[in-house]
């Protein structure tokens, strides 16, 4: 599998250092680079790749969950609470927040599931201050 992956990788270099050499000139009009076949090809060994790494990332994670049963349930108490936070976060969005000028360019149930990313932004930050400052604040104490 090692020595598959080294020719593997070894192929897919030397074709990028092909098409590298092929891509569009710098005084080339940038919708007419961007149509060309060294640009596209490129594009779609980046997305191969990206996508290898994703699909291999996944086997691994679940891989390693389903090996360990006590880390698949702290997983599904992590995930559940990422849910209650989506949950709160959409309870709390509003979709009129936006002035009538900008509404005219989205919907408000865009509007919304924007608030609610922001929302999710904002308290899983806080979370994160709290997670960090905590453990500092009682060993201060504790000594």
């Amino acid at each position: 599998m090692h020595k598959f992956l080294k020719i593997f990788l070894l192929i897919i270099g030397i074709i990028s250092a092909i098409l590298w050499y092929l891509l569009p000139e710098k005084d080339m009009p940038i919708a007419e680079a961007a149509q060309s076949g060294a640009m596209n090809t490129m594009f779609m060994i980046t997305y191969l790749l990206l996508g290898i790494a994703v699909v291999a990332s996944l086997v691994f994670t679940l891989k390693n969950l389903f090996a360990n049963p006590a880390g698949l349930k702290k997983t599904l108490f992590v995930i559940g609470g990422f849910i209650l936070v989506v949950v709160i976060s959409y309870i709390l969005a509003s979709g009129t927040d936006v002035s009538d000028d900008y509404m005219a360019m989205s919907s408000e149930s865009t509007v919304k599931k924007i608030g609610m990313g922001l929302n999710v932004f904002f308290i899983l930050t806080v979370v994160a201050i709290v997670a960090i400052v905590l453990p500092g604040i009682k060993r201060m104490f504790s000594k």
